[in-house]
């Protein structure tokens, strides 16, 4: 069998591989080409909105980094689990991205989105005790 193996300067090869690697080969390029399309197509940078939803920012709550030194915020905080604050941090302060954050930690973007959801529900619950919504 033969393929075309693009290398790292950019140049196509032909190689003549056994069936079975050929085989792998392309089914990996295929496979990755739909992995691509998939992450292209459910992420969506926040720069490019240009409104507030209300289902992500309905809460009152500025999450800028601001408010990150007030002691209501804190104390909040300190409710949270250590893998609840890293999450909360990571997405709610420093703007990361649910796709960002799960391919950093090699987890599904579903999964990240439900414990950060947990995390922030959890901060709220605190943090209205001190800034009632």
């Amino acid at each position: 069998m033969h393929i075309n193996y693009r290398d790292a300067d950019g140049r196509i090869i032909e190689l003549e591989v056994n069936n079975e690697i050929g085989n792998f080969y392309l089914t990996s390029m295929e496979e990755e080409s739909r992995n691509e399309r998939r992450e292209t197509r459910r992420h969506t940078p926040l720069s490019q909105f240009t409104f507030e939803d209300a289902r992500f920012f309905g809460t009152g709550i500025d999450f800028s980094e601001e408010h990150a030194t007030t002691d209501a915020m804190a104390r909040a905080l300190d409710q949270l689990s250590e893998r609840q604050r890293h999450l909360f941090t990571k997405i709610y302060l420093e703007g990361w991205s649910y796709a960002e954050l799960a391919a950093q930690e090699r987890r599904h973007e579903s999964t990240i989105r439900k414990a950060a959801e947990k995390a922030k529900e959890k901060f709220l619950r605190f943090f209205s005790t001190d800034y009632p919504i």
